[in-house]
């Protein structure tokens, strides 16, 4: 196993207001700087740059904010009416559902305060961890709550290689049935859209099947952007990755080849009968 540090930090706030311009929700609570699910692809591994480190770090350090709990009780009753017609996400730039939260139990500690003080908006889950079942209880507890779960293929050896320490997809795609099961409502974020997929068709189908068996009805779906952090970061982590791969990687950043994936996806959306949530595959041309 690769060197890993870990270090309690202080957060000065834990609620960030949101600056996208097409976003979906007012605040983010990232109870954890860094991620060790150490996904190759992940475009939040600019945050280390921001904590003086290099983005080939990311993956390699987790600090938990320890006072998360506390300042989310604090930031929280400040919001008018109970936060009711906000939105709050877990999480922007980190899983808040990765390994050390079996240990420092941030997330579940942040749920509970938002339980206490009767937030009336919703709470926003996205995550690649089965882990999120821990915590149905509460879930079911707050006004308005939905849950998201990466999925990126059927395939567990593909999603390894990806999701370095992730849980396997499998587990991902029966925390999806039992949170369905549980009448938590879910979507999926399938993101980045892995460019095989123009070539093998057939995968993305079985995927879509996959989502739609679960019982899940809503889908984020999202391009694979090589901004050039992200390409840098993939070269190195996939060194050994075949060269024709490595040219279909860049292919995918033409308009050409994400319209014919992107007519893929909306004819499997509309055989299974999915809503596409922002009514488009999104690809963050700003990341570039």
């Amino acid at each position: 196993m690769d060197p890993f540090e870990i270090r309690e930090i202080q957060a000065k706030t834990i609620l960030s207001k949101s600056t996208l311009k097409d976003a979906d929700y007012d605040y983010s609570c990232n109870p954890y700087t860094g991620c060790r699910f150490a996904c190759v692809y992940c475009y939040a591994s600019f945050m280390s740059r921001m904590i003086g480190k290099k983005t080939g770090d990311w993956g390699h350090f987790v600090y938990p904010k320890i006072n998360a709990p506390e300042l989310l009780d604090k930031e929280v009753k400040k919001l008018k009416n109970n936060g009711k017609g906000k939105t709050i996400w877990f999480s922007s730039v980190t899983d808040p559902y990765q390994g050390i939260e079996m240990k420092y139990r941030l997330t579940e500690k942040c749920l509970e305060v938002l339980v206490k003080n009767d937030f009336q908006g919703t709470v926003s889950f996205l995550t690649k961890s089965d882990l999120i079942l821990r915590d149905i209880k509460l879930l079911k507890q707050l006004h308005n709550v939905e849950v998201g779960m990466t999925i990126t293929s059927t395939d567990d050896s593909i999603s390894r290689y990806f999701e370095k320490y992730a849980p396997p997809v499998s587990e991902r795609l029966k925390a999806l049935r039992i949170l369905n099961d549980e009448n938590i409502n879910t979507y999926a974020f399938v993101g980045p859209l892995l460019p095989h997929f123009v070539s093998s068709p057939d995968k993305l189908e079985k995927l879509f099947q996959s989502l739609y068996e679960t019982g899940t009805r809503e889908l984020y779906v999202e391009f694979l952007n090589l901004s050039p952090y992200i390409k840098g970061r993939l070269r190195k982590e996939l060194k050994d990755m075949d060269e024709n791969i490595w040219k279909t990687f860049y292919e995918s950043q033409s308009k050409q080849f994400r319209r014919e994936l992107g007519e893929k996806v909306h004819e499997l959306i509309k055989r299974f009968g999915f809503t596409l949530r922002m009514q488009k595959t999104l690809f963050h041309d700003e990341m570039k």
